[in-house]
């Protein structure tokens, strides 16, 4: 498996010139092409609107919305050409409570989509859940946080191994990247021993199993009964010293972690290092 094309989102933040120095640089090192979409956001149907705003005003502001668009697309634009890499821009436009789905239509062309994480401080940054793309694309997404990737990214690389489906996944959409790696460490958190579980030896499989793809791989198990799972796995990357964290996204029901919280929420609200998640 290779990287070959890969999608990035852009838009007016402050963390999007960071995020697509991020993907510029996934291009450059797996020779793919990169797409760079633009979502504008209506704020309702144009019919809804027009009964409370002048159509002069309306189209002012549709006006300068595709105004920013053009723009933010030309930044990217430059700085694609600069790096020499092959390059698209694309421009879409929904409703803004359809943006993650039109990122998830888009990333299905790719192998590989560059999200930004939300940024409270910045109206003008993300503003969807970067798990609802991934969700709905059948891609794995690598989230940016909005204080950029580091000085590095997909070097010292930890993967959060629990076994599941959603893990074995992020692992096979993640080894373009872990097999340039100089480290990676694989992390069990009180794992379950046995055949329905971690297996006899927890994160001994998995890592034979990237051992044959080539990737050198050192396992470490965890054991905190009493601490939240996401929280030990954030501290554990920050002890390594990683750059990406690449982990599968919601193993329990959706629901469930959105009224009760959960390891996919929690580290994509605090993470400080890219994430890739696959579902």
């Amino acid at each position: 498996m290779a990287y070959k094309d890969l999608l990035v989102h852009v838009d007016d933040g402050k963390s999007s010139a960071a995020r697509v120095d991020a993907a510029i640089g996934l291009a450059i090192a797996h020779d793919a092409h990169l797409v760079g979409v633009y979502v504008v956001t209506d704020p309702a149907p144009s019919s809804f609107v027009q009964g409370y705003l002048p159509a002069d005003v309306l189209d002012m502001l549709q006006r300068q919305a595709r105004e920013r668009a053009d723009a933010a697309l030309a930044r990217f634009a430059e700085v694609a050409k600069r790096n020499q890499i092959s390059f698209e821009t694309r421009l879409d436009r929904v409703l803004y409570t359809a943006m993650a789905e039109a990122l998830a239509i888009n990333a299905r062309y790719a192998d590989l989509v560059i999200l930004g994480q939300a940024d409270p401080d910045d109206a003008a940054g993300p503003q969807y859940l970067p798990e609802e793309v991934t969700l709905s694309s059948g891609r794995p997404s690598l989230v940016i946080p909005y204080i950029g990737p580091g000085a590095t990214l997909g070097q010292r690389v930890t993967v959060a191994w629990d076994a599941s489906r959603e893990a074995a996944r992020a692992v096979n959409d993640a080894l373009p990247i872990l097999q340039r790696a100089q480290a990676v460490g694989v992390v069990t958190v009180n794992p379950r021993e046995g055949p329905f579980g971690h297996g006899e030896e927890p994160g001994a499989d998995i890592a034979l199993h990237l051992a044959r793809h080539g990737v050198k791989v050192e396992v470490q198990r965890i054991e905190a009964r009493d601490l939240d799972v996401a929280n030990v796995i954030l501290s554990h990357v920050a002890d390594r010293g990683s750059d990406l964290l690449v982990m599968g996204a919601y193993g329990h029901s959706r629901l469930r972690e959105l009224v009760l919280g959960g390891v996919t929420r929690t580290i994509l609200r605090d993470m400080t290092v890219p994430v890739l998640i696959a579902h």
